[in-house]
C-alpha cells in the first residue's frame, strides 16, 4: 500500500444581493451586536459553504447570541475568489459580515488563485468543525465499491468522469488526484469536470451526467441518506460515527488517502477591534455550548474549535504546507511563494 496520506486544510461576477457595507465603524468603546448580520457563502446554494453559513446562522441563534436574524448571501465565483476579493478590495470594514471558508479556500490561496491577495489580507475569525473528503456515485451505478472504481480507472481513466466544486488543483480535485496516484493512474489522465460548488456536482451525478462526485462527506450525506448516492469511500483515518458508521474509509480498502476539511469564517481586514472581539467572543461561547455541538453533529461535522490568533497561526502554517503539496503536483512553484 503506497503511503499517500496528507493532512491538509482539508470569476464571473453575478448580480446578487451585495454584502452589507457597514459605513459607521463601531468604536472601541463598545459593539453591542451587528445591525444586519450576514454570512457570505462563496458559492451557489447547496454545497459546503452554504452548510458552513447555515451552521453559524443556526448556532448563533439557538444559543441566544444573536437576536437579529442572520441572512446568507451567495457569492459564487472562482471558488471563493470573488468573495475574497470583494471583502479585501471593496468592503474591508464590514463589521456585520462573516465569510465562510474551508480547506479548499486555503488551498486556493496557497496556489495564488485569489489574485494578488494572500492569507494575510483578512482577519481569520473562527473554525467550527471538520468533515472529510469523500467520493460517491449514483445509487444505481454499476460501480459498487472503491475496488470497482479503481478497476475502471486502470482500464480507461478517461472513461470515468469526476465532478467537483472547483477547478484542477482545488481540494476536491486534489483528493481524487492523490487516490489516482495511489493506484498508479496519472491525475492528468482523469476526466475532471469543474463546477462552481459541491451541490452542483452532486446534482450532476444524481442526473447520471457524471460518474463520480468528489466532495466533503457532510455535503454528500443528505443524498446518501435519501438513497440517491452510494458513498464509495471517506478519506478519514478511521470510520466515522453516527449515520456514517457504515461508510468504509479508503484506508481500510487498501489506499492510505486522507483529506480532512476544516470549515470556518473570516472577516474583512479593517473591521473594528470591538466588532472583531464581539464576533470572536460570540463564537467562543457558541463553540462551548452543548446546543451547538448537537447542531454540528446534525450536519455530519466533527469537532474542530479554534478562534482568533490560534486560528490565524494554524491557517498560516497550513498554507505553507499546501504550497509544498501543490508544487509536488506541478500546480505551483513553492519556491516562488
Amino acid at each position: 500500500m503506497k503511503k499517500l496520506s496528507y493532512l491538509a486544510l482539508g470569476l464571473s461576477v453575478l448580480t446578487l444581493t451585495a454584502c452589507n457595507k457597514t459605513e459607521t465603524t463601531a468604536s472601541d468603546a463598545g459593539f453591542d451586536a451587528p445591525s444586519r448580520p450576514e454570512c457570505i457563502a462563496p458559492a451557489k446554494p447547496g454545497g459546503g459553504f452554504d452548510l458552513t453559513c447555515k451552521l453559524a446562522q443556526a448556532g448563533l441563534r439557538d444559543t441566544g447570541l444573536l437576536e437579529d436574524p442572520m441572512r446568507v448571501t451567495y457569492m459564487p465565483g472562482g471558488v471563493g475568489a470573488v468573495a475574497y476579493n470583494k471583502i479585501v478590495a471593496n468592503d474591508r470594514a464590514n463589521n456585520d459580515a462573516i465569510i465562510a471558508f474551508s480547506t479548499g479556500s486555503i488551498l486556493n490561496l496557497s496556489q495564488g488563485k485569489f489574485g494578488k491577495f494572500t492569507e494575510k489580507d483578512v482577519k481569520w475569525l473562527a473554525a467550527v468543525g471538520t468533515d472529510y473528503g469523500a467520493i460517491a456515485v449514483n445509487a444505481d451505478s454499476p460501480i459498487k465499491d472503491l475496488a470497482g472504481l479503481v478497476a475502471e480507472l486502470k482500464s480507461d481513466p478517461k472513461a470515468v468522469s469526476f465532478a467537483a466544486g472547483g477547478s484542477v488543483g482545488g481540494q476536491d480535485w486534489m483528493q481524487t488526484a492523490i487516490l489516482a496516484k495511489a493506484v498508479g493512474v496519472k491525475p492528468s489522465d482523469m476526466t475532471y469536470v469543474a463546477m462552481e460548488g459541491g451541490g452542483e456536482a452532486i446534482t450532476a451525478v444524481m442526473g447520471n451526467h457524471i460518474t463520480v462526485v468528489s466532495a466533503g462527506i457532510a455535503e454528500i450525506m443528505p443524498q446518501a441518506t435519501a438513497g440517491k448516492l452510494r458513498v464509495l469511500a471517506v478519506f478519514a483515518d478511521e470510520r466515522l460515527g453516527g449515520t456514517m458508521a457504515d461508510i468504509p474509509t479508503a484506508v481500510e480498502q487498501g489506499y492510505d488517502v486522507t483529506w480532512p476539511v476544516v470549515r470556518g469564517y473570516y472577516m474583512g481586514p479593517d473591521v473594528s477591534p470591538a466588532a472583531y472581539d464581539w464576533w470572536k467572543a460570540s463564537f467562543d461561547t457558541m463553540l462551548a455550548d452543548p446546543k451547538f455541538a448537537e447542531l454540528r453533529e446534525q450536519q455530519e461535522l466533527l469537532p474542530f474549535s479554534m478562534t482568533g490568533d490560534e486560528l490565524e497561526a494554524y491557517v498560516y502554517k497550513r498554507t505553507g504546507e499546501l504550497r509544498e503539496l501543490s508544487a509536488e503536483y506541478g500546480l505551483t512553484d513553492a519556491a516562488a511563494k
